[in-house]
């Protein structure tokens, strides 16, 4: 078996996907969601200080997940469906209401690498309505639309995120788009 080498760089984002949590910890089919430009994800949190003997005595961080933003070239109709509550009239007008419902989604995607391509999933998501803007142009450039979203603590067992590296398995590399992942076990935790 050859070694694998570390990535250097990661550039690129693409592969974006999504499935609907259908009840805690269980997810729907996973949907591609094309046209990716950019992703970014802020840590959620505080870092927390107790002071004793004129000191910082002790500290942790409280991780509340991430804030996150994504650009797309357009969020697909069904996406919006699936995850914002967005219903279809009888004449098939899109319709938005202020009563709907949005539901939790794993959200999958990969950075490309300089030796390989790191796939992500974060596995509690809602998302806020995507932005709404156009202009005139006189180049061919389109616009874009930008959807913000919370990356929360699943409850089932506060995992926030996975992501691969140069030890992940081929097997479960190449599944990673078919259906969210999860390990083999439940005691699997290597703090990648």
């Amino acid at each position: 078996m050859a070694e694998k080498r570390k990535n250097k760089v990661e550039f690129g984002l693409r592969n974006a996907h999504y499935a609907v949590m259908t009840a805690k910890g269980q997810y729907g089919e996973v949907k591609p969601i094309p046209g990716s430009v950019e992703l970014s994800l802020e840590p959620s949190g505080d870092l927390l200080e107790f002071k004793a003997d004129d000191t910082t005595y002790y500290a942790t961080q409280n991780n509340q997940g991430y804030e996150g933003t994504m650009t797309f070239a357009l969020v697909p109709d069904e996406f919006k469906q699936d995850c914002l509550g967005e219903t279809i009239n009888e004449d098939g007008v899109v319709e938005e209401k202020s009563t709907a419902l949005s539901k939790n989604f794993a959200l999958m995607f990969q950075f490309a690498g300089d030796q390989h391509n790191v796939r992500h999933v974060l596995y509690s998501c809602v998302a806020n309505r995507p932005t709404v803007a156009s202009s005139t142009k006189d180049s061919g450039e389109p616009n874009t639309t930008e959807l913000t979203f919370r990356a929360l603590p699943r409850e089932t067992d506060d995992v926030i995120k996975r992501k691969t590296n140069e030890n992940t398995t081929d097997e479960v590399y190449e599944a990673w788009f078919k259906k969210v992942y999860e390990p083999k076990t439940a005691d699997t935790v290597t703090g990648v």
